[in-house]
């Protein structure tokens, strides 16, 4: 497990616990999720106050060591790209075939199993909620980290309330993005 100094905290943590942040060649901070673009990276907790602290205190240029253009918005801007990133690995599970949404097809597949994410809209019948979440197993991670929005434009359809995604590397690489997402405050 390789660990990075966070420079806000100062403390050394995992870099799954933490943003990677590269300079563009014209001095602009970059968020690197990926963690893939060239260039020496700084890194900062995972936390979006961490972030506006660290734009607001100039660590950014300390880091780097030289002047830094950082975006007065760019602690908003990793939250986005974070959802983003979530949603886009959603997608990508649908159309691998492990996801599948409407309640009788999702209840379907948890009482056939395993179902490593149940995936909630905002504004879901509690009662639904209720239903499927008893049907849950403990591995199941269960989630309404998505808005409606968020799910509908990754399933490609309106009105998805309840999904399903098998268990499978997509659905291990969904769910350390969702904890990411969540541990951010997005």
């Amino acid at each position: 497990m390789v660990e990075r100094m966070c420079i806000v905290t100062r403390l050394v943590k995992p870099e799954e616990e933490l943003v990677r942040f590269v300079q563009s060649p014209d001095g602009d901070v970059t968020p690197d999720l990926k963690r893939k673009l060239p260039g020496r990276g700084v890194w900062v907790s995972l936390d979006k106050a961490k972030v506006a602290e660290a734009a607001k205190r100039n660590l950014f240029s300390r880091g780097f060591g030289g002047q830094a253009k950082v975006d007065p918005a760019l602690a908003d801007r990793v939250g986005v790209l974070l959802r983003a990133e979530a949603v886009q690995s959603l997608a990508l599970a649908r159309k691998a075939g492990q996801a599948l949404t409407g309640f009788v097809k999702v209840e379907t597949a948890l009482n056939r199993g395993p179902v490593r994410i149940l995936l909630h809209a905002p504004g879901a019948g509690a009662d639904g909620v209720r239903k499927l979440d008893r049907l849950a197993q403990p591995e199941t991670m269960i989630s309404h980290a998505f808005s409606a929005d968020e799910l509908n434009l990754a399933f490609g359809q309106t009105n998805v309330i309840h999904a399903a995604i098998a268990a499978s590397g997509l659905a291990e690489k969904l769910a350390m993005q969702l904890g990411r997402m969540v541990t951010y405050g997005t």
